[in-house]
């Protein structure tokens, strides 16, 4: 059987394997492109290298820039240049020695005094270099910018027309000349860019869109050359309308575009000769990728050959596979009763996240870095990788709570004859503790009553209330016990420290010396009479530490509010405990657990320095080497919480003592030391975990998006939105677990539409909290601890609001950055319209906060009339 199902996984490895290096070779397969020429007429020029900024004063040195001349010659007619401070002064001199004409340029801008020396130096270097300058270009897009208005751009264009015997222009894109034609009088030709990028146009649309605008210019203009000052596409950079910025569009452009000029008679330069990291600022991302030659002088594509998108697509194929193969092989670890289907998608997302992964390294590590490049480059590798950890983590849970061919330890309310001892079967004598702190006296004395009525032979029960100050609260209870007689003992302990474990603690000096069991409910719990009797028998088991049955609530159906909460446990403990039981690492309870009384003393009780004292306690008894058993047929059911505020309290206190739990543990689990946990062990204390660790890093998301909203709000023109690996997996693995959890509760659960949006719903509202106690958790070593209240008054409307005041708050931060990014740049950059859908689908966790809010203050609301607990 073992090598059957080998031979199976290794079949679907194998096949999805192949499917994925099939997928990446036919993504790129060749395209076949017009040669490029044996010589450009033109390029735009600029001898910038990675450490230089002109912005600053930095330029390169003349051998510098007479290097990369030589590395043109022969291939290029003629250059473009855009300035002359620093050594750029000295370019016509060096591009005549390598046989090159220039059209020589200076840069205006809105500072005068600067344009009046940039236009002095354009005279000096014009007039010295007259055998190589064939025309001059004053001004670069100066009026796209705003920096100059056209009365003073034509002022310079006239000034430098008088001084030089050379046609004069300036360089606007076209359209900037068909808005302002007025300008044309004052120039001798058009220099017009055409850059159909930053037009949105698509690639396929681009050479006639050129084409077409081109001849727009010539109706316009028709006494007027036209000079193509600037033609590109760049190869890097964010999507812009239809325009995609890719290393295979460039080549694909320039190398079409070339044939075309021909054809036309195109007088150009193309734009550009190399990369230009610095432009970046100025320009966004893409200003940096315009060159046919990258930044350290390497040629970016073929010229002549046949065009592939990723030319190292194999290497790229081969470590996807590689990493496909080991993530599949490691999540079927122990899957022999896993169906095929279940095997196939677990194949399937494995690959499809190591491509993915493979693909965003390869695209990140393509561009120019920084120091802090690189730094968010590291922190979005772990985060990505964080990201898939969960992803697969839920993908696991997913198949194995839909395609188990059977439960690998099946545990059942009415116990398997083996388990019993025959006709003359023991009841081993079970000591039930019930903790109390300040609890409604008629609650638990309803408590009590389900206690006495338990179908057990042997039995006590110990109430322990600890720091109750008002004694009309634990006095009715005190003679309630003197009532039901001598099992029940009551103890009145003030002071006791250590909360819920010091109470239970001290009920375990008090228990009867011949108490095999211990069991612990909590105070607002009522239980079937048969819970112990069905439960006890698996003690029998010798290697069972403790058995525990699901926490279910008599009050689900009182209120809107109950009913979501309700839903939403009901995930955890018929999903998720389920299947955690079938690797002997399910989580321990404070109430309905069972506890065998010789392994309690012998792992040191109750830890009173954890805040979730029950989830510890099944850890250890874990690492000691025992078994824990999961029924999940109820037995027992107590009172939700009736607020808001104090359902997210609950939560806040389990979230924060995983946190602890993992502090104490995390040798343990990571099988750094004691060895006694299994790996399926160690894989669902972590894994089960691991949601919550990415709600507190979803903390971090939420703020770092608002910031880089907010800057993009503030500087729309030089700020691009994130690029889309800071978008997309997020986005991702949000919509996996809504699917998931929609899927599960409508086939494992049977839930109907309203209760598996409703439980959505109140998960979503617990994140934020969640997100706060995983942070608090890391940064401090103990938070008093929270009570979940039973029995609360119904809390008004503006109570419940502010109950989720902060997550209000954020939600309509990430609305409105939201909204004003779509307005600022959304009709142009699609990443801007991708961004503003994450702030929108990041702010709804936030707005269920809100609503679960003001759900809990609905008419109803409040704790209704108790429900009677139905013998299970």
């Amino acid at each position: 059987m073992k090598n059957k199902v080998s031979r199976l996984n290794l079949i679907i490895v194998l096949g999805f394997a192949l499917a994925t290096f099939l997928l990446w070779g036919w993504g790129n397969r060749p395209s076949t492109e017009p040669p490029w020429p044996s010589k450009v007429a033109g390029m735009s020029f600029s001898p910038l290298r990675l450490h230089n900024d002109p912005v600053a004063g930095d330029y390169p040195t003349e051998s510098e820039i007479a290097a990369d001349l030589a590395l043109l010659q022969g291939k290029v007619q003629a250059i473009r240049t855009y300035g002359l401070g620093g050594t750029l002064s000295s370019i016509p001199q060096l591009a005549e020695k390598h046989g090159m004409k220039v059209t020589l340029g200076a840069w205006l801008t809105d500072n005068l005094e600067e344009n009046e020396r940039e236009l002095e130096r354009l005279l000096l270097v014009a007039k010295k270099n007259k055998k190589n300058i064939i025309q001059v270009i004053v001004g670069n897009e100066t009026l796209l910018r705003g920096e100059l208005s056209v009365e003073q751009l034509a002022a310079y264009l006239d000034r430098t027309r008088k001084a030089l015997d050379l046609p004069v222009s300036t360089g606007e894109p076209w359209n900037v000349w068909v808005a302002h034609p007025e300008l044309a009088p004052h120039t001798d030709f058009i220099a017009a860019h055409f850059l159909p990028y930053w037009e949105g146009v698509a690639l396929k649309a681009a050479l006639d869109h050129v084409d077409a605008t081109y001849v727009m210019l010539q109706e316009a203009f028709p006494k007027k050359r036209i000079l193509m000052a600037e033609v590109g596409w760049p190869s890097n950079g964010r999507t812009r309308g239809a325009s995609v910025a890719t290393h295979a569009n460039e080549a694909i452009f320039l190398r079409n575009y070339l044939q075309r000029a021909v054809k036309n008679h195109y007088d150009y330069y193309l734009m550009e000769a190399f990369d230009q990291p610095w432009k970046s600022e100025s320009e966004g991302a893409v200003g940096a990728y315009w060159g046919v030659f990258d930044a350290h002088r390497n040629q970016k594509f073929p010229f002549t050959e046949p065009i592939v998108r990723v030319p190292q697509w194999r290497l790229l194929a081969g470590l996807s596979v590689g990493l496909g193969l080991a993530a599949a092989l490691i999540l079927f670890t122990d899957s022999s009763t896993l169906r095929r289907r279940g095997r196939s998608f677990l194949a399937l997302l494995a690959n499809g996240m190591a491509a993915t992964l493979v693909w965003v390294v390869y695209d990140y590590v393509y561009q120019y870095q920084s120091l802090l490049t690189i730094t968010v480059g590291i922190c979005l590798l772990f985060g990505f990788l964080g990201i898939c950890l969960v992803l697969l983590t839920e993908a696991h849970e997913l198949a194995e709570a839909s395609w188990m061919k059977k439960r690998r330890r099946f545990f059942a309310g009415t116990p398997e004859r083996e388990l019993e001892i025959a006709s003359g079967r023991s009841f081993p004598k079970v000591s039930i503790h019930v903790p109390a702190y300040n609890e409604p006296p008629a609650m638990m004395i309803e408590t009590l009553d389900a206690l006495s009525r338990l179908d057990y032979p042997d039995f006590e029960v110990l109430v322990i209330d600890n720091n109750t100050s008002d004694p009309a609260v634990w006095q009715p209870v005190e003679a309630h016990c003197a009532v039901l007689g001598e099992r029940f003992r009551f103890f009145h302990v003030s002071p006791l420290a250590g909360f819920k474990a010091g109470a239970l603690n001290f009920a375990l000096q008090q228990t009867a010396a011949d108490a095999e069991v211990i069991a612990v409910i909590d105070s607002d719990y009522q239980v079937s009479p048969r819970w112990l009797s069905d439960l006890t028998p698996y003690f029998a088991n010798p290697d069972i530490g403790f058995v525990q049955a699901p926490q279910d609530y008599h009050d689900g159906d009182t209120s809107l509010f109950k009913k979501m909460c309700y839903a939403e446990y009901k995930g955890f403990f018929h999903i998720g405990m389920v299947t955690r039981n079938d690797r002997n690492a399910i989580i321990e309870h404070g109430t309905m657990t069972m506890v065998r009384a010789r392994v309690l003393r012998e792992v040191g009780g109750w830890a009173e320095w954890c805040i979730t004292e029950d989830a510890e306690l099944g850890l250890r008894i874990f690492e000691a080497g025992y078994e824990g058993g999961y029924i999940e047929q109820s037995y027992g059911r107590g009172v939700m919480p009736d607020t808001f505020i104090d359902y997210k309290k609950q939560r806040f206190r389990w979230a924060y003592g995983a946190v602890q739990i993992l502090r104490r543990h995390l040798g343990a689990l990571l099988g750094w030391r004691d060895k006694r946990l299994s790996r399926g062990q160690r894989y669902h204390f972590v894994a089960g975990w691991l949601p919550w660790l990415a709600d507190g890093l979803n903390l971090f998301y939420t703020f770092g998006a608002l910031f880089w909203s907010v800057v993009i709000l503030l500087d729309p023109q030089h700020t691009d939105p994130p690029l889309a690996v800071f978008t997309i997996p997020p986005l991702a693995l949000f919509f996996f677990k809504v699917l998931k959890l929609v899927y599960l509760y409508r086939t494992r659960l049977g839930a109907s539409r309203w209760e598996t949006l409703g439980a959505a719903l109140a998960g979503l509202a617990l994140s934020h909290t969640i997100a706060k106690a995983i942070v608090a958790g890391f940064w401090t070593k103990n938070i008093p601890f929270f009570r979940t209240p039973k029995c609360e008054n119904q809390p008004r409307l503006v109570q419940a609001v502010l109950s989720a005041a902060e997550e209000t708050l954020l939600a309509f931060l990430l609305i409105g950055a939201a909204l004003g990014v779509l307005w600022l740049q959304g009709g142009v950059i699609p990443g801007a319209r991708l961004w503003a859908g994450a702030l929108l689908i990041q702010s709804l966790p936030y707005l269920a906060a809100l609503g679960m809010g003001v759900v809990s203050a609905l008419p109803g609301s409040a704790q209704g009339e108790k429900i009677p607990v139905v013998s299970s």
